[in-house]
This record gives structure tokens, C-alpha cells and sequence, in this order.
């Protein structure tokens, strides 16, 4: 069973971004939060090259997977996949809106056979002893946010999910893009209040919009967890507030230097496997945004870090051009 403080802020799983090189360096800079992969096809789990598509640091506990996926059975063999590989929690995803997600029959349109993510989630949880939880929308095209959320909710609940995180607006799947549908969909906060107040034992998340750790405190009065998505990942800096904000760690000057050292000798590592840096520095370019010196950071990042051949120190060369002067308030 999930609890509040262990769960309270977590990093939105985000296509393409949030590969174990994110979640590496997310980790330097909170170590309470919990992390999530991209989203991974069952039948990928199933039949893939496992290493490559699950394989993580044990640095990036406490970590779930995030399956995608309609068949109960697969679902069910990918999630003891995952739990052998040592994954902290297993979740399904009832809210991608790509187009690709959408032919395979998962993702948002699975809002609209709740049943069936029911039965996916019964699948899930009788396969591993741990958390099961479930990502959604609020709905999808023209379902009515009211009951369609609910019925979600209680088929999951009553499937044995531990926690429901959910992205407060609806999936148009007829009519916008993915990217759309990130942003032009209203969102409804209060949509998913009233699921919390409906369901005072229940672990009930938000997701969606929320751009600073002052935007988590005002969603954690009513709700029980709170999901950063985009604003970690382009302005990551925020990150390094969230322990002293949420998980009772002092309040202190977060160490950059130490960071950086730290994503420098990771970065040797990875280089020599056989990788190449701008594999890792592409999650780094946010980092110190609106510090003296980031543009030049940026370009570094950018540029210099994306040849054939650059090497880690790279990252030392670039961050010397930051002036840290402020990274203490940008960090709050």
C-alpha cells in the first residue's frame, strides 16, 4: 500500500525523455521522489531486449515501470518482468493519446472499456506482490469527465490498484495531435478533487500543468500526490527543493559542483560502453535556467556535447560558465 510521504511528489513518466539517463540525474537532485520510465509495450517486455529497455541504475529507487498495453495475460508476464528486474512499482498507462498508442488498442482510449483496465489491472496485481497503480485521463473525446472518471476509478480500485495518478484533462484522440493534447484541453483540477473527496481511502494523484513547487503544496490540500511532468524536465533545477519541500531533508544550499562530478563520471561511463554524451547532457540543458550564464551553458549542451567524440569533461567546461549566485532561490 502506497502511503502520502512516500508518494507525495513523483516525475511524470514522458516519452522519449524520461529514458534511465533522466532518471539518473533526476535522482542527483532529489532523492525522495519517485521516478517513472517511459511508457514500455508489454510486448516489448515480453519479447525485447529486456536490458536495454528496462535496465536502470539502483541509484534511481524508488522507480516504476510504466507499461502500455490491452491484453490482461501480457500486461500480467510484463509486470513480473518488471518486478524481477526490481522495479518499485508497476503502473498502467490509461492516458497516452498518440497515434500509435491508439492502434494498438491502449493508452487514453482505454478510458472508454473500463472494464477491460479493470480486468488488465486484477491481471497485474495477482502477478506481483508490488504497488499496481494506474495513470488516466479525466476522459477522453466526448465522454463526460463525471461518471466516465469514477467509472475508471472504481473498476482500478476494486481491481486491487494501490493508487490512481490522473492527468486532469481529457484525450481529444479525434481531431488533435498528441502535442495538442498536451495543452489545449482545459484542465480540471476540480475534476479530480471531487474523485478525492469521494474516495478518502483511496491514493488519488494529479498530474497536469503544475509548474513549481508552490503549485504541489496548493494540489497536495486535496489530493494525495502531485506529478511534475514538463517543468522537471526543461527547468530541473526545480528538483533540488523537492526533499527539503515535501520529505522533511534540511533546507540547504544544494551542491551543483557535486552534480555536476557526479553526471561527469556517469557520463565516462556511459562513453565508455560504447555511448555517447549527448545521450545524457540533452536532459541537462534546463538545468540553470535564469542563472548568469546558462545561455552559455546551453550552448555548450547544445553544440560542443553533440559531436562524435566529445568527452565528459565537457560537462565540467560548461558548467564553469554558470554563476551560481542565485541557484539557491532558483532551487525553491
Amino acid at each position: 500500500m502506497l502511503t502520502n510521504q512516500q508518494y507525495r511528489l513523483a516525475i511524470a513518466p514522458m516519452m522519449d525523455w524520461t529514458d534511465r539517463h533522466c532518471r539518473f540525474f533526476h535522482r542527483q537532485l532529489t532523492t525522495h521522489a519517485l521516478l517513472y520510465t517511459e511508457m514500455v509495450v508489454a510486448d516489448a517486455v515480453i519479447h525485447g531486449a529486456r536490458e536495454r529497455l528496462l535496465g536502470f541504475d539502483e541509484v534511481e529507487h524508488p522507480v516504476a515501470l510504466q507499461l502500455g498495453g490491452s491484453d490482461p495475460a501480457k500486461l500480467a508476464e510484463a509486470a513480473r518482468v518488471g518486478e524481477a528486474f526490481g522495479y518499485d512499482e508497476i503502473n498502467l498507462n490509461v492516458g497516452c493519446p498518440s497515434d500509435r498508442v491508439q492502434s494498438g488498442t491502449f493508452g487514453a482510449c482505454l478510458m472508454k472499456v473500463p472494464d477491460l483496465v479493470a480486468t488488465c489491472v486484477a491481471a497485474m496485481n495477482a502477478a506481483v506482490t508490488v504497488p499496481v497503480t494506474v495513470k488516466c485521463r479525466i476522459g477522453v473525446d466526448e465522454q463526460d469527465p463525471e461518471p466516465a472518471l469514477d467509472a475508471l476509478a472504481n473498476g482500478v480500485f476494486d481491481a486491487g490498484a494501490d493508487a490512481l495518478w490522473v492527468h486532469a484533462r481529457k484525450a481529444w484522440l479525434e481531431g488533435l495531435s498528441p502535442r495538442e493534447n498536451r495543452d489545449i484541453p482545459p484542465l480540471d483540477y476540480n475534476r479530480v478533487y471531487r474523485l478525492k473527496a469521494g474516495k478518502q481511502s483511496k491514493f488519488i494523484g494529479i498530474n497536469g500543468g503544475i509548474q513549481s513547487l508552490g503549485e504541489v503544496r496548493l494540489h497536495l490540500d486535496h489530493v494525495d500526490g502531485a506529478m511534475l511532468g514538463r517543468a522537471a524536465y526543461h527547468t530541473p533545477g526545480i528538483l533540488a527543493g523537492v526533499d527539503a519541500a515535501f520529505y522533511g531533508a534540511r533546507s540547504e544550499a544544494f551542491d551543483f559542483a557535486a552534480l555536476i562530478d557526479a553526471m561527469a563520471d556517469y557520463a565516462a561511463h556511459h562513453i565508455e560502453q560504447g555511448g555517447r554524451l549527448g545521450h545524457i547532457t540533452r536532459h541537462m540543458v534546463g538545468l540553470f535556467h535564469g542563472l548568469p550564464g546558462a545561455r552559455r551553458y546551453r550552448q555548450i549542451l547544445s553544440t560542443d556535447a553533440t559531436r562524435p567524440g566529445a568527452g565528459a569533461d565537457m560537462l565540467k567546461t560548461a558548467f564553469a560558465a554558470v554563476e551560481l549566485g542565485g541557484a539557491a532561490a532558483e532551487a525553491a
